[in-house]
């Protein structure tokens, strides 16, 4: 981006004036000058430096930092240098807000169906038909409305819509809590990243955020630069800039070529040290970030600040402004043509976690689209099949004719059978999956933060749990990356344990010691210990550390050494990397001569020494021969004890033939081996019983080092990973490449097909062998299933490995940031145990979603039946939209948190893992979801044809069209909502266990919401007339309520009300009426006329009649009372006179009415009648 802006700007500075010019803050540059002097690269930039302020020395000065001592840590200083040039701090995009979330959460589809037939429905409730319908609409314009039920009848409608919010907002609400975790999660990984720089002489480790410029940073090979920088000393240094140039090729820098060093890009190799020049949104990355409009209100701030504090400099901030002008100009362009595309591309960018789609994520995806296809079909049919229905029988069977005045009366059967079907496709769609699959993950990883895996992409979570390969590193995995020396070879001589400096010649000690002390990094150092008693602080490269470690055993101190020759000091450094598998310092000698130091894995470096130092400290040759017997008598036994082996030499040049030092193989050659030391990394004590459960559990376990193969060997034995007796292979990078690729040097799936199924170790192997082997897994389609591997690494060059693999483990404590960085989680603690961790809760999440499932299913299938048929029979879907909407979405959403919150258990361990290409619903499940669907079918269709003969009660099929809410129906909704809370225990278990109830106090939370739904249920569904506080609470429209001015509006009123209502419950209100008027009557006639001569029998009959609460008379005047305790009344009624007859065969209370009376009964109600028509007792009666 910077070449762009600069390629066309000449930059003419006057450096006299510039100079003379008072510069911001007392410093001797501006922020301005700083920007622009970033913007250059290479050569242009060198003579920029050079023209402006003769080296990078004078920069330092005028930044007022000294090059080696670094700034004075003095709070006021840091804090005047982040006011003029900034904080190293990239604002973040604003999060989403939750009312946005909301909206994106309403565009789900089957919530849109949902909320406009909600609407439909709510609009049609409050419409009422024209006039009185006539009988040439038939008896189905039963349904007009009478009072009590228009002010029900949107009830429907809106519970739809309440339960639409509450669907929204539960989403809404999850997504806004897991942006939050994520934003936490990132600002956690940012704290804890920290940058090495030197204050007040020291080496301090600070956090990114508090680097200011002019400060001095140690760049070493793995760091991720935080900030825009000048190089002052840089050894052997190359960067990977592709993350601002998109170039893949390393860049090459160096104090007198290319010092030019820009945040966000990766150190592939060496180290060095730069002054810090520009910082957060001034910096390279934070310039492309404020154009992306990530950090806009940020800089408008800086500039009115800068504006304040430069007053003073108005004539030199104009001449800045007019070079400025060019480079802004430079820069719009860019702002529109590409600014475009990658405000789009940062857009794509934010939304990463939602788009991307785990193997979870992709068959659940499928899953819900096959559901719903089906379920619109179910739903389209039940639709189709009831208007054919009405209409048939309408208009063919009873031969009507479509009426105008009718016409409204037909709509709303039409919307009614609209909404049946919606209701089908409402309970078809199972909206509680993705809330599932969100609470199971978002729980998930909140609990993995305490296993020690910190989740960077959620879904790596659930794909963990599908591993069936993990290709893990040695050093600090597996072992616990504390390294110690244990056995040498020094002067001829094999030592088991560290020797007594005695025993040594002075010259091979000395020799050692620099050798040591100067050819390693000089941030590797060993502290003494934090606590008494405890070991010292190893800080740095752990190799280097067992080295140095070496030198104190041997009762010698490296720091003077280093004193005498500081980094700076140093001639050349060919650092440590990957392919040279070894590190050489270069250092001047006092006669101007020179000495080089090289250390490295011992069979690479020993086929280049071509002496060997002897008891006394004499050069004696050292031939081919002689390597072989090192080898085979010094180098296999310690491999063989799991001991990597690094060799020590040296190798002097003369004043005279200074060689070119550009060619490492001429420069690294002819040297004199000094020692050979075994170093010990023992074996964490958990790592066996880790690796034994992973195995138990399917899950091949293959370590990759750059080890040497005895060594690998040794370990990977310790480890359990290679067992005595099994088939298995342990080969070097070189033999496997030789294995797998042809003549041509491809490489061929089938080859490779052929290794890597038994492949246990690769040793000596380079992180494009590391790369090769993890792809090859992958897209390996050999045995009965796919495989889905997890990576761990911690390099820099196990980056790619990292991006490849399905699950990438970075670690959180050795790992480089360019590791991290390409990792799915990173592991706090490095310990291999974790991943197991990692593994068990991935499982976990995979079984919580097919528990939830497997109810979900159940609910569905069950209930779409139910819903389709009832529908096809009776007309009438048996279970409402509303109540449908109660078990979908209350349920599911309680169920999905109950489900998804089960704690993981070591047994999750004890299976096979799943694989790609399994389906979601295995088996076993499908057999549970059918078994338990027939059972459930069976007794609601038993309840639904024969119940009223059960119960005693009135038939609730084939009500008119607002008929209220029948009891018939509301057992039946009470009994399906209880049968899915008792799945919802059986679900618990999907692998066939018996015992359904393990464990199930383990999880509170399933517990408490298995007993809240309960209560919740039985409130609900408590009938309305019960609670006399909330007339239009409980479950959709309360009963109706008839009143005795409404009862003697006359003949054709009562006619008009047997429309509304079931004809067995007027024909009972009528006859409870007049009973209750003839018990009275009787009372009254018995107490004046027949004192004292009252049957027995009759008495008691008579009260009983009177004793029961039920049938005081006021209370019956407004309610109409339960249908059950009505028989004895009905059979009163039928003394009286028999029932007109009912088209609608509601009765049936009546057809089956047992016969209670008792005799007396009879013989008081008949001297009732025997008076005569004259009678007073006869004028009471009527008048009452």
């Amino acid at each position: 981006m910077g070449d762009v802006a600069n390629s066309s700007i000449e930059f003419h500075p006057k450096p006299q004036q510039q100079r003379e010019a008072p510069h911001a803050g007392g410093f001797g540059c501006t922020l301005a000058e700083l920007r622009s002097l970033m913007e250059l690269r290479g050569a242009e930039a060198l003579q920029k430096v050079q023209e402006t302020y003769g080296d990078v020395g004078g920069l330092c000065r005028r930044l007022k930092t000294s090059p080696t001592e670094g700034l004075a840590d003095n709070t006021n200083d840091l804090e005047k240098r982040r006011q003029i040039y900034g904080q190293n701090f990239i604002p973040p995009k604003q999060p989403k807000t939750f009312l946005q979330l909301v909206w994106e959460a309403l565009q789900d589809v089957t919530l849109i169906i949902l909320e406009v037939a909600a609407i439909v429905s709510l609009g049609l409730s409050f419409y009422a038909p024209p006039g009185e319908e006539s009988d040439a609409c038939g008896n189905v314009s039963a349904g007009a409305e009478d009072e009590g039920e228009a002010e029900a009848g949107w009830i429907e409608g809106a519970a739809i819509l309440l339960s639409v919010i509450c669907v929204v907002l539960v989403t809404a609400f999850n997504d806004w809590s897991k942006e939050k975790q994520f934003r936490g999660l990132q600002s956690r990984i940012e704290q804890e990243q920290k940058f090495t720089v030197i204050r007040n002489g020291q080496l301090l480790q600070v956090p990114v955020a508090a680097l200011v410029v002019g400060d001095i940073a140690q760049v070493k090979y793995g760091d991720l630069l935080p900030a825009d920088g000048v190089l002052i000393q840089g050894n052997d240094l190359k960067i990977d800039e592709s993350s601002l140039t998109g170039e893949s090729d390393h860049v090459r820098k160096s104090a007198d070529k290319d010092p030019m060093l820009l945040s966000g890009t990766h150190v592939m190799e060496g180290s060095g040290r730069m002054v810090v020049t520009a910082v957060g949104v001034n910096s390279q990355t934070g310039i492309i970030f404020t154009l992306l409009g990530a950090g806009g209100e940020e800089e408008e701030k800086k500039d009115k600040k800068g504006k304040q504090q430069d007053g003073a400099m108005e004539s030199s901030q104009t001449k800045a402004k007019k070079q400025d002008g060019a480079v802004a100009m430079e820069m719009q362009p860019l702002k529109s043509a590409e600014g475009g595309e990658m405000e789009e591309r940062e857009r794509k960018k934010a939304n990463v976690p939602k788009k991307e789609k785990s193997v979870l994520q992709g068959k659940l995806t499928k899953l819900a689209v096959q559901i719903g296809k089906a379920g619109l079909v179910m739903s389209a049919i039940t639709v189709i099949i009831l208007v054919l229905y009405f209409v048939i029988e309408t208009f063919v069977v009873d031969g009507r004719a479509w009426l105008a005045e009718c016409t409204p009366v037909y709509v709303q059967y039409f919307v009614k059978f609209f909404i049946i079907g919606v209701t089908v496709l409402v309970v078809a769609v199972p909206e509680g999956l993705p809330l599932a699959v969100t609470i199971s993950l978002a729980y998930s990883v909140k609990k993995m933060m305490r296993d020690n895996n910190l989740v960077r992409h959620l879904d790596a979570c659930e794909t963990m749990g599908n591993a069936t390969a993990i290709c893990s590193d040695k050093t600090g995995t597996l072992t616990t990356n504390r390294m110690t020396v244990v056995q040498s070879y020094l002067g001829d001589t094999h030592y088991k344990e560290v020797p007594a400096p005695s025993a040594l010649t002075p010259k091979i000690l000395d020799l050692l010691v620099h050798a040591i002390s100067i050819n390693s990094a000089y941030t590797t150092k060993i502290l003494p210990p934090e606590k008494e008693g405890a070991l010292p602080r190893q800080v740095g490269n752990k190799t280097e550390c067992a080295l140095l470690g070496f030198v104190l055993d041997l009762k010698q101190d490296f720091q003077p050494v280093r004193e005498q020759i500081p980094e700076d000091k140093l001639y050349k450094v060919y650092t440590f990397n990957s392919v040279r598998k070894s590190m050489s310092t270069v250092i001047r000698m006092p006669d101007s001569g020179f000495r080089l130091f090289s250390k490295g894995a011992s069979e690479i470096l020993l086929k280049k020494c071509t002496n060997i130092l002897n008891s006394n400290g004499e050069l004696r040759s050292f031939r081919p021969r002689d390597r072989d017997d090192m080898v085979k008598k010094i180098i296999e036994p310690m491999a063989c004890d799991g001991l990597r082996t690094i060799c020590i030499a040296y190798r002097d040049f003369s004043a005279a033939q200074e060689p070119d030092w550009d060619n490492e193989n001429e420069v690294v050659g002819d040297l004199t081996c000094i020692a050979v030391v075994g170093i010990e990394d023992p074996v964490r004590p958990e790592v066996p019983e880790a690796i034994r459960k992973c195995q138990r559990a399917g899950i091949t376990v293959r370590m990759v080092t750059g080890d040497n193969i005895n060594t690998a060997r040794a370990i990977a034995a310790k480890c359990g990973i290679i067992q005595p007796g099994e088939d298995f292979l342990c080969l070097e990078g070189k033999e496997f490449n030789r294995r797998i690729r042809n003549e041509k040097g491809e490489i061929e799936q089938e080859r490779l097909d052929k290794v890597w199924p038994k492949l246990r170790v690769l040793a000596r192997s380079s992180p494009t062998d590391k790369h090769t082997l993890v792809k090859g897994i992958i897209d390996s389609s050999t045995g009965e299933q796919r495989q889905v591997v997890a990576v761990t690494g911690d390099g820099t060059n196990d980056g790619p490995a990292l991006k490849k693999a399905d699950v990438g483990f970075a670690m959180g404590i050795a790992g480089t940031d360019v590791a991290k960085e390409a990792s799915d989680i990173i592991l706090t603690d490095d310990n291999f145990t974790s991943i197991v961790k990692a593994v068990m809760w991935g499982r976990n999440v995979y079984d919580s979603i097919s528990k939830f499932l497997q109810f979900q299913l159940t609910v569905n299938v069950v209930a779409v039946i139910v819903a389709f048929t009832g529908a096809c029979i009776t007309q009438d879907s048996p279970l409402k939209a509303v109540q449908m909407l109660w078990v979908n979405l209350i349920m599911d959403t309680f169920a999905s948190l109950a489900l998804a919150t089960e704690p993981p258990t070591e047994s999750l361990l004890l299976r096979k893992p799943y694989g790609r290409d399994k389906p979601l619903i295995s088996r076993t499940m499908m057999k549970n979801i059918l078994g338990h669907a027939v059972y459930q079918l069976t007794i609601i269709f038993t309840l639904l044809f024969v119940g009223e003969l059960f119960f005693d009660i009135d038939s609730g099929r084939n009500a008119p069209l607002h008929s209220p809410p029948s009891e018939h129906y509301t057992i039946i909704f009470n009994t399906f909502v209880m049968m899915q809370l008792f799945n919802e225990i059986n679900a618990r278990k999907i692998h066939g266990e018996r015992n359904v109830f393990h464990g199930i106090f383990g999880n509170p939370i399933f517990c408490t919401i298995v007993l809240g739904t309960f209560a919740i249920q039985v409130i609900a569904t408590i009938p309305t007339s019960q609670l006399k506080c909330l007339k239009e609470a409980g479950h959709g429209p309360g009963k109706d309520e008839m009143t005795d001015e409404e009862l003697a509006e006359g003949e054709e009123e009562i006619d008009h009300a047997e429309r509304e209502l079931r004809r067995g419950q007027i024909l009972w209100f009528r006859g409870l009426n007049r009973i209750q008027t003839q018990i009275r009557v009787v009372k009254a006639f018995r107490s004046s006329l027949y004192e004292g001569l009252e049957k027995p029998e009759s008495k008691t009959s008579i009260h009983n009649f009177m004793a029961t609460p039920e049938f005081l008379i006021n209370d019956y005047t407004h309610n109409i009372p339960l249908i059950d305790d009505t028989d004895v009344d009905e059979n009163e009624e039928r003394l009286r006179a028999p029932p007109p007859p009912s088209p609608n065969q509601n009765n049936n209370a009546i057809d089956s009415g047992v016969y209670l009376t008792t005799r007396g009964t009879k013989s008081a109600t008949s001297s009732v009648f025997s008076s005569g028509p004259a009678s007073p007792l006869h004028s009471v009666e009527t008048s009452l």
